[in-house]
Formats: structure tokens, C-alpha cells, sequence
């Protein structure tokens, strides 16, 4: 009972990752900031201890490079259009994996603390949601850049794909598309928060629902009216019709950047909001006792 007291105490004090506990601005700082550290830190020794856990951070991702590495090389062998497949296929697949990772890093992370029931443990503490949250985006940080770096090696390796050539013109792009995977994997938790650990069944197949709007592998105006309509709320739309201009004559479409960029700030903004509103009625309706280790299943 006091566990479940404890987090609609913090919420009313402090809300979802705000207020102060009359701590020096300093000293709170340095605590928010170990608090945060400690989610991390429980991801990084659940990884350590797991090759379970580990060979999922680049297998898959390696399997899809290798798989449309291949079917890139057999397009090119029997196409005469002068058409590079490597760049307009493989690259597209590399960098939508990565948004992937990125909202799969976040997700995968929270459903940890609710496979084992302890995400309720947490916040029988100081821990804020806001703390939480941001222990979650740090650990996909971590973990989505293993995959990066794998698929990086293998499609410059084996296939000969090679970014460098564009240089930094494509670094605003890949952060509009790690900011996307952070608003869905924020998103996606505070649906299984609020619809409860059957959910997560939802979740995993967002990013296919969302890629053919997303203009992964061909421009968006291929697509019928409303979907264009669709894929414009869309960052990675504007992410990957920006990339094939990019790949194609090399110049960046500053339009696209500030717009893709601007919307997904927006949506890390309107996720943040709504685990925090999730959480708050979770705890309001006792709806939080199933994430606890004597609570219902």
C-alpha cells in the first residue's frame, strides 16, 4: 500500500518531472541527474549480464542489411537505367533501422521494468517521470548506436555504401529521424502504461505501419492525395524526399530540414506530455497496481 501512496505523493509534489523538493538548485541538480543515471545504469548491467539481451542490438538490423544488400547488387545487374540501387535502397533501409532501434532502444527498456514488475519499484523513490523518461532515452541512445555502428560496417564493408562522400549534409536528417524515434518510443510506452502489458502488442508494429507514408523507398508523390496528406504530418517524409535530393545532386533542402525537424521536436514534446498525463491518471485510478510485483496480472 505505501508503494502505491508513495507515487501519487511525488505527483502531486512535483508532477511529471517538475517542481523542486527544497533542495539547493545545485544539489537537486546533481541528484536528478544520479537518478537518472541509475536507470541507465540498470539497463547497461541487464545488457552485461545477458548475450540474450546483447545480440539483438545488431543482429537483426545486420540481417536487414545483408538481405537488401544483396537485392540491391541483383538490381543493379539487371538494370541498364544507370541507377545506383545502393544508396537509394540500402542507404534508406540503414537509416529507417535506425529510427527503429532508436524507438525499439526506449520501448524495449520499458517493457523491461514491466516484464519484471518493477517499473512501480522506481517511483517508491525520489525519481521523477521526467527522470524516468529521460533514463529511457539515454539508454536507446546507447544501444541504438551499437546498431548503427553495425549496419554502418557492413554496408561499407560488403556492399559499398559509404556516407562520407556526402558528408555533414546528412547528419541534420539522421537527427530528425533519431528525434522521431524518440517521440514514438515515449509515445508507445504511455500506451502500454495506460492500456496496461498486453498492449505491447500494439506497439511493435508501428514502424511498418508508419513507413509507407514515410516515403522510405520511393517519393511521396507516388502516393494517392490523402496519403500525401498523411505523410506530410510525417518527419521522415520530409527526412527521406530531402535524402534523395541529396543523393541525387547534393544539395539539402533547408525547407525540409527546418519543417521535419520542427515536427518531430514537436511530437518529443506532445510524448513527454502524455506519459506524464498517463502516469498521473495511472496513479489517480490505481490503475498503476498492475505494474506492481503483488499486483494483479
Amino acid at each position: 500500500m505505501r508503494a502505491l501512496q508513495q507515487p501519487a505523493h511525488n505527483a502531486r509534489r512535483s508532477g511529471p518531472g517538475l517542481g523542486s523538493n527544497g533542495a539547493p538548485a545545485s544539489g537537486a541538480g546533481r541528484a536528478a541527474l544520479n537518478r537518472t543515471g541509475a536507470i541507465v545504469l540498470r539497463q547497461l548491467y541487464l545488457l552485461s549480464g545477458s548475450p540474450a539481451r546483447i545480440v539483438p542490438l545488431f543482429a537483426w538490423v545486420a540481417i536487414d542489411i545483408v538481405l537488401w544488400g544483396f537485392i540491391t547488387r541483383y538490381l543493379n545487374s539487371v538494370t541498364n537505367s544507370g541507377l545506383n540501387f545502393v544508396p537509394a535502397l540500402l542507404g534508406a533501409v540503414l537509416l529507417w533501422d535506425f529510427m527503429v532501434r532508436v524507438m525499439q532502444g526506449i520501448t524495449t527498456t520499458f517493457f523491461e521494468d514491466v516484464w519484471t514488475r518493477n517499473f512501480l519499484n522506481f517511483f517508491a523513490t525520489p525519481l521523477k517521470t521526467s527522470e524516468y523518461v529521460l533514463g529511457l532515452v539515454l539508454s536507446s541512445i546507447a544501444t541504438s548506436l551499437v546498431g548503427l555502428a553495425v549496419m554502418l560496417i557492413l554496408a561499407s564493408a560488403v556492399f559499398g555504401l559509404s556516407f562520407v562522400v556526402y558528408g555533414a549534409m546528412l547528419v541534420p536528417f539522421l537527427l530528425v529521424l533519431f528525434m522521431l524515434g524518440i517521440g514514438l518510443g515515449i509515445a508507445g510506452s504511455a500506451i502500454v502504461l495506460r492500456l496496461g502489458p498486453v498492449a505491447e502488442w500494439f506497439i511493435w508494429p508501428i514502424p511498418a505501419l508508419l513507413s509507407p507514408f514515410a516515403g522510405v523507398f520511393y517519393p511521396i508523390s507516388t502516393l494517392p492525395g490523402w496519403m500525401q496528406y498523411c505523410a506530410r504530418l510525417l518527419p521522415a517524409s520530409y527526412v527521406f524526399e530531402g535524402m534523395r535530393a541529396v543523393v541525387s545532386s547534393r544539395s539539402i533542402s533547408i525547407p525540409n530540414l527546418l519543417l521535419g525537424g520542427a515536427l518531430a521536436v514537436l511530437y518529443i514534446f506532445l510524448a513527454g506530455w502524455f506519459f506524464g498525463y498517463i502516469y498521473r491518471h495511472a496513479v489517480r485510478n490505481g490503475l498503476i497496481a498492475r505494474y506492481s510485483a503483488e499486483g494483479p496480472g
